[in-house]
């Protein structure tokens, strides 16, 4: 790699004079033409300055991630209501020694591995429906076939019934997770692209917490009536289907097809009100990334949909998923899937009333996840998270293996909620990575990719746990945790050398970095194009 490309950037507000002169000034937007980057205008706006200018865009973004709400009210559904007694007798196939109806350890494992199974089939497919029909397209698909999984609970009277339901709500939610953090990266003005993904993550907790707000409810008024919980879920489709309406198509994906008309009426849209605004210097920018983006695989010949398994974007695949994959071996599906369950088999208490505990303070942690991701960054937010993850479930392991006295629930609780901090870190910001670590060109691609390799190991993980912690098999209890403490430290020790920072970085810029393979850990010190463009245009 030449040196020129390893150097360093200062911040720009303490930038040396190394660019004076017209005719430097000319070569440094000359040299960040040739890599699909110009100036948009509005790089030296802080987040705050961005939202306030770009009111509608902003308005956009957040309101596509407000629909999250319904994917975290779907999962959390999904595990809350496996403690729900009404619901345990409905769907029982067994009787434990003490005569009282249980939920099979086979029946768990299909209703929690055919969830993201769904998942898988969506964000394998949905890329191509994306990528030809446009975003908007993607979205309706995701509403029509959540919906019809919520006709598919509402009439479930047997396990199997319930199956089917749980495998369209997965096809529903693949969907979603492939299509929205693409739409909001897409969308979202760079310096508040970091807080807008991060506010999917938000939502989607929130979403998670109502729905064990609602069965903790229920638990005292309606103690066997299981349907109401989901019939709760037509609110949050209704919301989502106007969402889906009012929202504008991707300007990135329409100038990517060609559709320039459909590209100008959705900036048009989504900067309504922006004084001063140059339509056609702003299309201009996205058709300059495209170009792009298009020589650049024409050259390497990938021009091809599997082209995000090969080479740098091959790698920008893996850094997509890695920081969702971790989850997955730090602890998501048996702190958080079978949480309820999880809590009961253990022992330590009221299990909606803990999940409630723990949830609340994911909120209040992705609130603060919302505000520091553009300053603090997404690496560090990502990287501390998982490690957190990781420490807990060793901790809790270490807890399985001590004197059960009843200072020990308390610890736990306190462990448990300190992982689910954790996991609001790794979340947000590996929902953001599935959007934006990808090239403009592959990212519907990408996308699906990163989710479905995410859905593949959670698919593994849910046939793992309900043998884990049924009391009738297995019973390994709070010593599960010495399970993720082994599995999880490889992908912990490899998060902080793999996920490098995107914050304050354009698409294009983004580009270069891995265009010209610079270390992850190095993303944030690394001078671009368009950052010469600035300081000289400053000088």
């Amino acid at each position: 790699m030449a040196q020129s490309e390893q150097k360093e950037a200062h911040p720009v507000t303490h930038a040396e004079d190394l660019h004076s002169g017209e005719a430097h000034s000319k070569d440094t937007v000359h040299d960040a033409a040739t890599r699909g980057q110009a100036l948009t205008g509005y790089e030296t706006l802080t987040p705050w300055e961005t939202a306030k200018k770009f009111k509608a865009c902003a308005f956009y973004v957040f309101l596509a991630a407000l629909s999250a709400g319904t994917d975290g009210y779907q999962t959390g559904l999904n595990a809350g209501i496996l403690a729900n007694s009404g619901f345990v007798k409905q769907f029982a196939t067994e009787i434990n020694s003490k005569g009282k109806p249980v939920l099979a350890s086979n029946v768990l494992a299909a209703w929690g591995s055919v969830l993201p199974v769904g998942q898988f089939v969506a964000n394998v497919l949905l890329p191509f429906v994306s990528a030809r029909l446009g975003r908007k397209a993607a979205m309706l698909v995701c509403w029509a076939i959540l919906a019809a999984s919520i006709v598919g609970e509402s009439l479930a009277r047997e396990w199997p019934h319930w199956l089917v339901a749980k495998f369209l709500a997965g096809l529903g939610l693949g969907c979603m997770q492939a299509t929205i953090p693409m739409y909001i990266t897409e969308t979202a003005p760079t310096r508040i692209r970091g807080m807008a993904l991060m506010s999917y993550n938000l939502w989607w907790t929130a979403g998670t917490f109502f729905a064990y707000v609602a069965m903790e409810a229920l638990s005292v008024s309606h103690t066997e009536d299981w349907l109401i919980p989901v019939y709760t879920q037509w609110a949050h489709i209704g919301l989502m289907a106007i969402i889906y309406l009012i929202l504008p198509e991707s300007p990135a994906w329409a100038v990517a097809r060609g559709k320039h008309d459909r590209a100008r009426k959705a900036l048009t849209q989504l900067y309504k009100g922006v004084e001063d605004f140059d339509l056609e210097h702003q299309m201009q920018v996205l058709v300059m990334l495209s170009e792009h983006e298009a020589e650049v695989a024409a050259m390497q010949s990938r021009e091809k949909w599997y082209a995000i398994f090969q080479g740098t974007d091959g790698f920008r695949t893996i850094v997509a998923f890695w920081t969702l994959v971790s989850q997955q071996f730090t602890g998501l599906v048996l702190f958080s899937t079978f949480g309820a369950y999880f809590f009961q088999q253990a022992g330590v208490g009221d299990p909606f009333q803990i999940k409630c505990i723990t949830l609340s303070v994911k909120i209040v942690a992705a609130v603060a996840v919302v505000y520091f991701a553009d300053s603090v960054g997404r690496r560090m937010i990502s990287c501390s998270g998982t490690t957190t993850m990781w420490a807990m479930s060793l901790l809790v392991g270490i807890l399985g293996v001590v004197p059960r006295v009843p200072a020990v629930n308390y610890v736990f609780v306190l462990f448990a909620v300190i992982w689910n901090i954790g996991l609001t870190m790794n979340g947000a910001t590996g929902w953001g990575f599935v959007g934006e670590i990808s090239s403009q060109r592959l990212r519907h691609y990408t996308s699906g990719a990163a989710a479905a390799c995410n859905a593949i190991f959670n698919i593994g993980m849910n046939q793992l746990v309900p043998h884990m912690v049924n009391e009738n098999e297995w019973n390994w209890g709070l010593k599960a945790g010495w399970f993720y403490a082994g599995v999880g430290l490889p992908f912990v020790i490899a998060i902080w050398l793999l996920i490098p920072e995107t914050s304050g970085r354009s698409h294009a810029e983004l580009d270069e970095l891995f265009e010209r393979k610079i270390k992850p850990w190095r993303f944030h010190k690394t001078e671009t194009a368009t950052q010469r463009v600035v300081e000289s245009q400053r000088d």
